[in-house]
């Protein structure tokens, strides 16, 4: 239903196909990384924005996969660099919530919030970002399942 309303907004479909109000947003992914580390996963480009652009701190880590169409990551960690581990764990996390999760390796972009800037009038989803680094991750499911809470 989130879906359909998105597509509605974005002018692929019309309004009368569907009846009834707007459905309530569904809250984002959450996982625990093996470090203790909050992570929250976007479920789709409308909550994408909203986790990246007003929920999120700008002392956070954002993770993205590179160049593939996938979901936005955040890693609660007040401004400090979280270990490698948990790095790559959200890495993970954003290769599998991604089209590249049956890919053999994925190269995931990750910076602070700070670095993140949405342009005026863009699409849901749809953000900049400097600063970045990148880490080549596995995608691996189990581990995905594994950490969800």
């Amino acid at each position: 239903a989130e879906l359909r309303e998105e597509l509605f907004q974005e002018g692929y479909v019309k309004r009368s196909k569907f009846k009834g109000k707007p459905p309530k947003a569904l809250p984002p992914i959450r996982y625990r990384s093996s470090d203790g580390y909050d992570i929250r996963v976007g479920r789709n480009n409308k909550q994408n924005d909203r986790l990246t652009c007003k929920e999120a701190e700008k002392t956070d880590l954002w993770l993205h996969v590179k160049d593939i169409t996938g979901s936005h990551v955040i890693v609660t960690c007040d401004g400090e660099m979280p270990p490698d581990r948990t790095i790559e764990e959200a890495a993970i996390i954003a290769a599998c919530n991604s089209k590249g999760r049956n890919s053999s390796r994925v190269d995931v972009d990750y910076t602070f919030i700070r670095n993140v800037k949405k342009p005026n009038g863009s699409k849901p989803g749809m953000v900049i970002f400097t600063n970045n680094y990148t880490i080549t991750v596995k995608p691996d499911t189990e581990l995905e399942e594994k950490l969800r809470v």
